[in-house]
């Protein structure tokens, strides 16, 4: 069996694709390192790569852009979906690549055709990853082993609950079960696919250990598929022991719900909520992710640019997004130090939580995980904050504490003990006040608007 046929495929990309093992023998013999080439060789020395998003509809456009930003030094670039592919639209998207790509908000991979995406993997040196927000990605990434590219990011809850309104659990879950297994296929015949998980989510003031619990769940799931490679992503909230606490919590998680022969390596995105509009406040703000990154051991860092309060940033800013975050992580600021107790502290406590909402859900699910998944939304469980499908509450209501780090103020159904609710209470003191959550939360999410902080 190949990997292709791990994917029910829709029969006009089946039909387009090259034969399996002609797309493997590709992805072995193109003369560039893997995805997990990079990551190992980040990991060894300490130092995490930097990697930018990045996709336009056009051809031509899109190479150019790759080839822009691989000048100012990326480990690995990214080639972003547009709207329509990620929602299998795919005569929509053709439509308007041949009629205005410029309308197009990604790079229409289906459309284009795995042709054109190996020309776009051998315009730059680096390995490329495919970045989209699909709940069903099987044919987006059929097309993406065909074209050469080794690093595919999303799961069947992180990539449908942020994204789409009404897509079950049970059905994205499924979907993705199929890429994971194709992964695992690629896996025997010597062809390891990183699979990066979006611990972002709705990126509004996610607490970590939500974050890190649904990322394990799918890496639970990805690896008993035959996933061999997982990057775990976490969006940085703001604190900086937090985020480095939640970064060194992922190995340690890691290493107890998944077997050895799974390589993890922990990924962080700068943050993802509003941003500063002034360049100064907005560079500092990237620069800081940077050395979060760095502090917290991640071995990836997806930058950001100081062009995000005003739409999608062109070429030039996210060069410089890319040179500030390798700047924060050179060994300039090694000098920086945390206080380690304070972090050690925010570890315990994130791995708590974790441990709280993720065990449950794996004594329900041994013999059927993703249903498990599917069942611990529905009663409230599992959730996650301000989403916009109906098939998570969106109960939760989080909140920052006085010194910025990402509190629970609401904990609605999830499983939390006593100790984890009396711990969040404390910390959140006199925030906690029901009289003023709407002006608290709001504040909360503009925490980086002012430029002094």
């Amino acid at each position: 069996m190949s990997a292709f046929d791990e994917l029910e495929l829709h029969p006009e990309v089946a039909a387009s694709l090259p034969p399996a093992a002609e797309a493997v023998g590709y992805l072995r013999d193109c003369g560039k390192p893997l995805a997990v080439d990079v990551l190992r060789e980040a990991d060894r020395t300490g130092r995490p790569v930097v990697q930018p998003r990045c996709g336009v509809g056009g051809h031509e456009q899109m190479t150019t852009l790759l080839r822009t930003l691989e000048r100012a030094g990326p480990g690995i670039l990214t080639l972003t979906i547009d709207s329509y592919t990620r929602l299998k639209q795919f005569a929509t998207a053709r439509r308007l690549l041949l009629e205005s790509p410029g309308d197009l908000n990604g790079y229409p991979l289906v459309a284009h055709g795995w042709q054109r995406g190996r020309e776009l993997n051998e315009a730059v040196a680096v390995p490329l990853e495919v970045r989209h927000g699909s709940p069903d990605a099987r044919d987006l990434f059929a097309v993406t082993v065909a074209s050469g590219i080794s690093s595919f990011e999303g799961g069947g809850v992180t990539y449908n609950l942020p994204y789409s309104k009404d897509v079950p659990l049970e059905r994205s879950l499924r979907a993705w079960q199929q890429v994971d297994a194709a992964c695992g296929r690629l896996a025997e015949q010597g062809v390891v696919v990183d699979r990066e998980l979006f611990g972002t989510l709705t990126a509004v003031l996610v607490p970590p250990s939500i974050s890190l619990a649904l990322t394990l769940l799918e890496a639970v799931l990805a690896a008993r598929a035959g996933v061999r490679c997982l990057s775990i992503a976490y969006p940085q909230g703001g604190e900086a022991h937090q985020d480095i606490a939640a970064l060194r919590s992922v190995r340690t998680l890691a290493r107890r719900y998944l077997p050895d022969s799974v390589e993890v390596f922990p990924v962080l995105h700068q943050f993802m909520g509003v941003f500063p509009h002034s360049e100064r406040a907005a560079d500092e703000l990237i620069l800081y992710g940077g050395l979060v990154a760095r502090l917290g051991r991640a071995t990836k860092v997806i930058n950001k640019t100081n062009q995000e309060a005003h739409g999608i940033p062109d070429a030039a800013a996210n060069a410089h997004g890319i040179r500030t975050t390798s700047l924060a992580l050179s060994g300039l600021l090694d000098f920086v130090r945390l206080d380690e107790e304070r972090i050690a502290e925010e570890e315990h406590w994130i791995r708590r939580e974790v441990e709280e909402l993720v065990e449950p859900v794996l004594q329900d699910g041994a013999d059927d995980l993703a249903g498990a998944v599917a069942r611990a939304f529905a009663a409230g469980r599992l959730d996650i904050p301000f989403s916009a499908s109906r098939h998570a509450r969106s109960e939760v209501i989080p909140g920052r504490d006085p010194s910025g780090a990402v509190r629970y103020l609401h904990h609605a159904g999830l499983p939390f003990s006593a100790r984890t609710r009396h711990f969040h209470e404390s910390r959140l003191g006199a925030r906690a006040d029901p009289d003023r959550i709407i002006e608290s939360v709001t504040a909360d999410i503009n925490y980086f608007l002012e430029p002094t902080r």
